[in-house]
C-alpha cells in the first residue's frame, strides 16, 4: 500500500537546540533504542509482524529494519520513512527534519495507518483511543531533544 494512501493519524514536532545533522543521528540511535529490545520483538511475533529483528546498515538507511517497520526511505538531515504491517495494520511513521536557525531544528513525526477490518478497528481502540501512540510518540521525540541537546 502506498504511504500516501494511508489515512492520517496524527503529527507531532518539537523544538532541538541542535543541527539537523546531530538530530539525524540521534533520531536513528533512539529509534534503534526503543524498537529493537526484547519487548519489541516479541510484540512484533505476537501481532505478526512483516519485520520481526533489527537488520541491515546503521546508522539507518533505505532497507534496514527494525522489530515491526521497515526504513522505506532516508535522506540523512531532512526525512526518514518507516513502513510496517501485521495482522491488525499497515502503517507508516514519517519523520521530517527542518532546519529552523542556527543550530536549531524542528522535528516532525507523522503517523498513518490503516486499520482493516473488526480486528484493526478494536486494535484502533487498543493502540489510538486510549492515548497510548500520542503518549508513545511525545516520549520518543522528547527523548531525540535530549540525546541531541
Amino acid at each position: 500500500m502506498e504511504i500516501t494512501s494511508l489515512p492520517f493519524v496524527d503529527e507531532h514536532a518539537t523544538a532541538i537546540a541542535a543541527g539537523t545533522d546531530d538530530v539525524w543521528c540521534h533520531l536513528g540511535e533512539a529509534l534503534d533504542g526503543v524498537f529493537s529490545g526484547p519487548g519489541m520483538a516479541g510484540y512484533a511475533r505476537l501481532v505478526g509482524s512483516a519485520e520481526r529483528t533489527a537488520s541491515g546498515p546503521r546508522p539507518l538507511a533505505e532497507g534496514s529494519t527494525l522489530p515491526g517497520f521497515r526504513v522505506v526511505a532516508a535522506v540523512p538531515g531532512h526525512e526518514l520513512i518507516l513502513q510496517g504491517t501485521h495482522r491488525f495494520s499497515t502503517y507508516a511513521l514519517i519523520f521530517r527534519l527542518e532546519h529552523v536557525g542556527p543550530g536549531r531544528s524542528r522535528l516532525r513525526a507523522e503517523s498513518r495507518a490503516a486499520f482493516p477490518g473488526l480486528a484493526g478497528g478494536l486494535y484502533r481502540r487498543l493502540v489510538i483511543g486510549t492515548g497510548g501512540h500520542v503518549v508513545g510518540m511525545r516520549r520518543l521525540l522528547s527523548s531525540i531533544r535530549r540525546r541531541s541537546e
